[in-house]
């Protein structure tokens, strides 16, 4: 924990900080006003607007980690160490401040600029709008010596806050559930949340933070802390790529009483073609620019094309490098940080504060020294400047000429079978490997709204190759006359994109994934439009898909059935199997089949997932099994097998039961007291590594235990092995549910021959129809870009030109490649 030095009555956080504003209406009935959208983009802001006031907590001195946790049932829970949402009562509003905070809008710290002097949630919807739009929501306080709990539903409390219990930690976890009735989706993106994390933890040295995923069969969890702070960020961004100058160059501003803009800025070039740069306002990233963005630009262009001049490096070359040309291969990362910023839009895409003159000034003075104290990195970067101020005429030449086709749709590629409706909304393009596989998609699809482009061959490697020699390439030419959007920055028009759907449909084996990522390298690179366009709400479309043909081909005697993947291959089986088996529990003498297996082998299934998840989470197996044999009522322990869940920890002597059981089995246990929630609690010590286990209220609350318990009061019939798998004439005894179920997939595979699908060919033109085209049945793979710096990392690892990072990438993934082909 950081100390803190301030004066303590300046920066006193209590409830006279909380500034309640206005009330709470039409949050619930206009919910885009408040955080963009009802889509994904409103869903993941509601994460951001809680990790922002702990973000904000951090910048005040106060908070050093963020832990932030995606639940089995799309739940977050967000927890800091700061130092708590203020519990004492509010002089105005009569209640205490963190009731005030979760009920009212625009109530919170960050309006008081004693309270915070920097903070990136001014809009200030904050804590009370993410309540009102979540079904649940509970926040829980650690402060001054006490712990106090409050929950909600739809923004209402359900109990006042109360204090549960004593500790000595601090800070602030709120957990809250999306409310389905607002959101169309309510799936969160592992990959979205952990870009803008990585993103604060950059941005802000020192805070350690964390985001885990439970609802993985195997937990996710990325780890976030930078002392480098942005700077580091640039190497990041550099990681793998062939870097003109071996050390960031880094400026900076900070902010002060007289001057209160703070101004952070890191650049480094690499060998490549394109650009990155982010911008940031306020630890928001300001994806649509703004003036911060306007001033780096201006003194970028200014100081290098001044240096260029005067130190004579462009003799041979006439005229100005341009502000495309001198960008090329940056790298590159500005924050600033002002009170009061003016953003456009309630999520905050595009910083309006006039700060353009400041930034253009700071950073064209501070470049200019630098590149008079280290002429050598100067004459590297105006160098690659002029090559691709040369690089820009030659690719306008051919960029012409491809303009010219694209643009003439007399002009169509011949290999094109196009479709007949002109609206591109309703219209899509199939690319697919080769004329054996064109043959069949030309003649299985809908003449009117789908059109096919064989592709000869794999196409270039745009990873590797310049702009010009891209252009050359005779199959990447004909991709983009088909598409009719251009290509370039001066040329693309994503309105003129003649189909909305770009389908990749390529065979199942290693060359159909090398020409699939081939293909996405290049829109990635060259057309990112296509995976992130932004629509007029804010939400982000792709355009680019990938069709998902049938894993499976399963025959038995002359029929024929395709299946699409493990998931529907287990339904199937589990089905097929149940038409000829029956189960005899053999101690009850109950018998099961048809329909009623059918039923309880699925909810085996669900359940067993929910299990391995408590065995990783308590050791192993049997403490699982004694859990929760005791929580559903099943061995007697708790009596009541219906009781509620807080009535069990609450008390000492029934938890001490299940303590019992747990020791009578040969673990060591000890029944302590959970002092922050005023319960009781089971330690478990695993004498060999001297690590333990608690069987306490968190794990209660949690879904997977909730639900696993709810399962196991399902299978009464199952509780008492061995079972006996009657086929006909055979009888089969197993000991365990899991035998039990392996036997049955495994019956039903007899006199099924299945296939792996791999060629497209494999399939004439109706099956192709009915298993991968048809838009009534088929599955398409849509492609998104949540985390744009991961992404980037993928394909330049994959794709460039260093073997060292892909070898190591190989090795490090190759024991989580499934269904390998060769």
């Amino acid at each position: 924990m950081k100390g803190v030095t301030k004066n303590e009555e300046k920066n006193k956080y209590g409830a006279d900080q909380i500034t309640v504003l206005e009330g709470r209406d039409a949050v619930r009935k206009r919910p885009a006003m408040y955080i963009g959208s009802t889509g994904e983009l409103g869903l993941h802001h509601l994460v951001y607007e809680i990790v922002d006031n702990s973000i904000d907590e951090a910048l005040a001195g106060y908070c050093d980690r963020i832990d932030v946790t995606i639940h089995l049932d799309n739940s977050i829970t967000v927890e800091d160490n700061g130092r708590g949402i203020p519990v004492d009562m509010h002089t105005t509003e009569k209640r205490p401040a963190a009731e005030v905070v979760m009920t009212v809008l625009h109530a919170g710290g960050k309006f008081d600029t004693n309270a915070y002097k920097v903070s990136g949630g001014l809009h200030g919807v904050g804590a009370s709008c993410v309540n009102f739009l979540s079904e649940m929501m509970r926040m829980e306080i650690r402060r001054d010596g006490g712990v106090y709990e409050q929950e909600y539903k739809r923004g209402i409390p359900v109990y006042p806050l109360k204090q549960t219990g004593t500790s000595k930690r601090h800070g602030t976890r709120i957990t809250f559930r999306p409310d389905t009735e607002i959101f169309t989706t309510t799936d969160f993106s592992f990959e979205k949340l952990s870009e803008r994390l990585r993103e604060k933890a950059f941005l802000n040295k020192g805070i350690r933070i964390t985001i885990v995923d439970e609802r993985e069969d195997a937990e996710k969890k990325h780890e976030f802390y930078y002392e480098g702070g942005i700077a580091e960020f640039v190497k990041h961004l550099n990681k793998n790529k062939n870097v003109l100058h071996a050390k960031p160059l880094y400026f900076e501003k900070p902010a002060t009483d007289e001057d209160t803009l703070g101004i952070e800025i890191a650049m480094q070039y690499n060998d490549a073609y394109d650009e990155k740069v982010f911008a940031f306002a306020n630890n928001i990233n300001t994806v649509d620019g703004g003036t911060h963005l306007s001033g780096f630009r201006s003194a970028l262009s200014k100081a290098i094309n001044k240096y260029a001049q005067t130190s004579g490096l462009i003799k041979d070359f006439k005229g100005q490098l341009s502000g495309d040309d001198v960008r090329e291969g940056l790298v590159a990362v500005i924050s600033v940080k002002l009170p009061q910023p003016q953003f456009e839009g309630q999520t905050k895409g595009k910083l309006n504060s006039d700060v353009q003159g400041p930034v253009t000034s700071f950073f064209y003075d501070r470049l200019n020294s630098y590149f008079e104290e280290h002429p050598a990195v100067a004459k590297s970067i105006v160098g690659k400047a002029v090559e691709a101020a040369r690089a820009r005429e030659a690719a306008r030449k051919a960029r012409e000429i491809v303009r010219k086709g694209a643009l003439n749709s007399l002009n169509l590629p011949g290999k094109l079978a196009d479709c007949s409706e002109k609206d591109p909304a309703v219209c899509e393009i199939y690319i697919v490997e080769g004329d054996s596989a064109g043959g069949s998609a030309k003649q299985g699809r809908d003449r009117r709204t789908q059109a096919i482009l064989p592709l000869k061959g794999k196409i270039l490697n745009v990873e590797k190759a310049r702009f010009d020699k891209m252009l050359s390439h005779s199959e990447i030419k004909t991709l983009i006359t088909a598409l009719g959007a251009g290509i370039g920055k001066d040329d693309f028009d994503i309105e003129k994109l003649r189909y909305h759907k770009v389908i990749l449909m390529t065979d199942a084996d290693v060359d159909g994934s090398h020409i699939r990522t081939l293909l996405l390298t290049f829109f990635y690179r060259q057309m990112p439009q296509l995976l992130e366009h932004k629509m007029p709400d804010g939400e982000v479309k792709s355009y680019i898909y990938i069709a998902q043909p049938p894993l499976y081909k399963v025959k038995k005697g002359k029929s024929e059935r395709y299946i699409k993947d493990e998931r529907e291959m287990n339904r199937y089986l589990m089905r097929k199997a149940t038409e000829d088996v029956s189960v005899l529990v053999k101690k009850t003498g109950d018998k099961f089949e048809g329909k009623d297996l059918t039923s309880l082998l699925e909810l085996l299934v669900e359940f067993n997932g929910y299990y391995h998840k408590l065995a990783r989470r308590l050791f192993d197996r049997q403490i699982v099994d004694i859990v929760l044999e005791a929580f559903s009522g099943r061995n007697g322990l708790l009596q009541k097998a219906n009781r509620r869940l807080h009535d069990i920890f609450a008390d000492e002597a029934l938890l001490g039961k299940v303590e019992v059981a747990l020791a009578n089995a040969g673990y060591k246990t000890e029944l302590t007291s959970d002092e922050e929630h005023g319960l009781s609690e089971i330690e478990i010590k695993h004498v060999s590594n001297g690590t333990s286990v608690l069987i306490d209220w968190e794990l209660a609350t949690h879904v997977e235990f909730q639900r696993a318990v709810e399962l196991f009061k399902s299978f009464v019939p199952l509780s008492h092995p061995p079972f006996v798998i009657r086929e006909g004439s055979i009888e089969t005894e197993v000991q365990t549910r899991e035998e039990l179920l392996d036997h049955i997939i495994s019956a039903a595979k007899k006199d099924l021959h299945i296939q792996r699908y791999k060629g497209l060919g494999e399939m004439n033109p109706e099956q192709l129809w009915e298993t991968t085209m048809d838009p009534e049945k088929r599955t398409l793979l849509q492609v998104r870009i949540d985390d744009a710096v991961e992404a980037d990392q993928i394909f330049t690892v994959l794709m460039g030109d260093q073997v060292e990072p892909r070898r190591r990438f190989i090795e490090d993934n190759a024991l989580d490649v499934k269904n390998l082909d060769i």
